[in-house]
């Protein structure tokens, strides 16, 4: 394989002219034939059993040459990029402008290169004042929520329906007087003010009492999921069968026993606060990383080729697309549910993928700029944390040299992110 490297007349943009030896493309030929040798059938052969020869004078001499390009050409194009220390960050765009049998293969490959990004301010940066404090009213919400979730449900007698019940009811739904698919369900148990149900249905239901029925009217949102029944008025038969209230444990020490593994409300609020100054701790660290990475982006100078962003939104599109798998659903299906195509969710994810794009971009300007590297104690500590939590052996890790690198440059990113938090200038708030 050879290879001339020649810029284009767009930034960020080189061409390639790829040659493929004459006898290497004739041994792609014949591996594609003797692959494909048993679909096969020529007049007077067994099937299968045709020579090379003979099938190519039957279907034409062209007949392998598609397949043939598509054995070699992905090997010599990756060969070439390393071999011009070319950084790819989009398809390339081939055109095939040689392929002959007992002819060298000739074809160029037309692709976007990873921008220069120009830093500019980095350290010194300011960036808004972000701090968060445990409050009581906090530590007395999060009792309550514990409280709630530990709430038994009991029946209420002779009072009708109040907001915060839950009711036991069944239903059906009618749209232009007909019942229509999911509208229906028997001994349904609902809280009412939780808005699980179509807005304006819950409301009607306050009031009633057990065993009396009612036709309820409503209006489908016009966002509604399902485009048959969107903006469209619906009239539900409800009956309640039961309607029930929350009863709230005391908030003692009995409590704690019970929902922590503490023996006081003390201690439970202790290790409530805890918490929450961790979560804080957290939050305010992942703001201020983010308030500076922007600032410090809105400082750099980078043009960000089109297809960088291309890649970009549909890694996001796959990541949308493998967390919709572990909910059981296809990503064809969410697209029918959101009304929208592939097309238009990527679309609105540009901007998204540009700031991410930005940041990475950033860092490694930063990790340039500063010499910054991953020492080998930090990468076998990482490795060996990895390895714990996906319960895999070390050596599985480390002979992967993927994730070496991907465990390398994201000790180098953390650094390199530090390093502009810690000498970023925190701006107070205007009151």
């Amino acid at each position: 394989m050879s290879c001339k490297l020649e810029k284009t007349e767009n930034a960020n943009e080189v061409k390639l002219e790829i040659i493929v030896e004459a006898e290497k493309f004739e041994e792609a030929m014949k591996r594609v034939y003797f692959k494909n040798a048993k679909y096969i059938n020529i007049p007077g052969f067994r099937k299968g059993k045709a020579p090379m020869n003979v099938v190519e004078k039957y279907y034409g001499k062209e007949i392998f040459y598609e397949d043939a390009f598509n054995e070699v050409a992905g090997e010599a194009y990756e060969e070439a990029l390393k071999e011009n220390n070319v950084e790819a960050v989009s398809r390339p765009d081939i055109d095939v402008t040689q392929i002959e049998k007992g002819k060298d293969l000739i074809f160029t490959a037309v692709v976007q290169t990873k921008p220069e990004a120009k830093l500019g301010k980095y350290k010194g940066i300011e960036i808004p004042k972000i701090e968060y404090n445990v409050t009581d009213e906090s530590i007395e919400t999060e009792l309550k929520q514990m409280q709630d979730r530990n709430a038994r449900l009991v029946s209420v007698e002779g009072k009708p329906v109040e907001k915060g019940n839950t009711t036991v009811i069944d239903f059906e739904g009618f749209v232009d007087g007909k019942a229509f698919d999911g509208g229906k369900a028997e001994n349904y148990e609902l809280e009412i003010g939780s808005g699980a149900f179509i807005p304006g249905f819950e409301d009607q239901i306050v009031g009633m009492k057990a065993d009396e029925e009612k036709e309820i009217t409503v209006k489908f949102p016009e966002e509604y999921f399902s485009a048959e029944l969107a903006g469209k008025d619906a009239t539900f038969k409800v009956k309640v069968h039961e309607i029930k209230k929350k009863e709230l444990p005391a908030l003692d020490d009995e409590f704690a026993k019970d929902v922590s593994e503490f023996d006081t409300l003390e201690e439970l609020k202790k290790s409530i606060k805890e918490k929450q100054e961790k979560q804080n701790e957290s939050k305010e660290k992942y703001e201020k990383q983010e308030a500076a990475m922007k600032a410090v982006c809105d400082e750099m100078k980078v043009d960000i080729p089109s297809g960088m962003i291309e890649l970009e939104t549909e890694n996001m599109l796959k990541d949308i697309e493998q967390r919709l798998s572990y909910q059981g659903m296809k990503l064809e299906q969410y697209l029918q549910m959101v009304g929208k195509t592939a097309e238009e969710m990527k679309k609105e994810y540009e901007p998204q993928a540009t700031e991410a794009i930005k940041s990475r971009l950033a860092l490694e300007a930063v990790i340039k700029a500063e010499k910054i590297e991953a020492t080998q104690e930090e990468i076998d500590s990482k490795i060996k944390e990895m390895a714990e939590n996906y319960n895999k052996k070390e050596e599985e890790i480390k002979d992967n040299e993927n994730l070496r690198k991907y465990i390398k440059e994201g000790i180098e990113s953390e650094k390199a992110i530090d390093l502009i938090v810690s000498n970023a200038k925190e701006k107070a708030k205007k009151a």
